[in-house]
């Protein structure tokens, strides 16, 4: 059976009764295919792309034009899941005006449902912005892979007094601002408890505990895609890598020696049509 749509409406009426929000990234027509199938409500078109998809280093390389790219391919093998366009660096910092025009085209061009931004209260005029256009918006705090460098690197957010207090008021000011949902991203447990219960929007969390409104892991991770890191907060279900290289091997070693394609891979034709020729 063909799953209901997964709106806005629905993602908050979870939170109220306490069920948990699944979210995952996707990059393609297939992971995202993949994905909706498995009944995952929330699939993130993530700015990680410029790392598992594209190579980068980080996800600052990542432009408009490659994130709208894959959105679309996304969008094309989504039929139920709520699709979020994660907004690259520099797309929306630079003023409201960008912001809402970028926020747009994913929108407009990628067919996505929402968009999602980085930062803390400072970005609280920028959802605003967005969202006053009728585009919704998902705040990510903790964590801001776009600027880890500022942050010293990727390391857990708000472990002390002072700096939690300020994510949980960076929190307060996205909701106020008019965000419908919240990533937080490597901040400790209690921290994204406390937010959790402070906010009436959703919250998913990815390495930050299990009493967030939901979790988003990246589907590299996941299925051991990825092999240049993986974060504590992983959780792989299946080792991939492996298994690929061990069956392109085979494939090369079946190539090379001859035993493929084999008598059941080609296609025939008649001796009298082959004596014409």
């Amino acid at each position: 059976m063909e799953r209901k749509k997964v709106t806005i409406a629905g993602l908050q009426a979870k939170k109220a009764a306490g069920q948990k929000i699944t979210m995952l990234t996707a990059y393609d027509y297939t992971s995202g295919a993949l994905a909706d199938q498995a009944g995952i409500d929330t699939i993130l078109v993530g700015d990680s792309l410029g790392m598992v998809m594209l190579g980068y280093d980080s996800t600052v390389p990542v432009t408009m034009d490659e994130m709208i790219h894959h959105c679309k391919a996304v969008r094309r093998g989504v039929k139920s899941g709520f699709i979020l366009g994660d907004m690259p660096f520099l797309s929306y910092q630079v003023s409201e005006e960008k912001a809402v025009e970028n926020a747009g085209r994913f929108i407009k061009e990628a067919g996505c449902e929402a968009v999602k931004l980085e930062g803390g209260s400072e970005m609280a005029g920028v959802i605003r912005a967005i969202v006053k256009a009728g585009i919704p918006v998902c705040g990510h705090i903790g964590l801001t892979p776009q600027t880890a460098t500022k942050l010293s690197g990727f390391k857990v957010q708000g472990k002390d007094a002072e700096s939690a207090r300020e994510l949980v008021q960076a929190a307060r000011d996205m909701e106020a601002a008019g965000a419908f949902m919240i990533v937080m991203e490597c901040v400790p447990d209690v921290l994204g408890a406390r937010i959790t219960r402070e906010l009436r929007i959703p919250t998913i969390g990815i390495g930050a505990g299990p009493d967030c409104d939901g979790q988003v892991l990246v589907y590299h991770d996941v299925l051991g895609l990825f092999e240049r890191f993986t974060p504590k907060f992983v959780k792989q279900y299946v080792n991939l890598a492996p298994q690929i290289r061990e069956a392109l091997a085979r494939y090369r070693q079946d190539v090379e020696s001859g035993a493929f394609p084999g008598p059941e891979h080609v296609f025939s034709m008649s001796a009298d049509e082959a004596e014409k020729i």
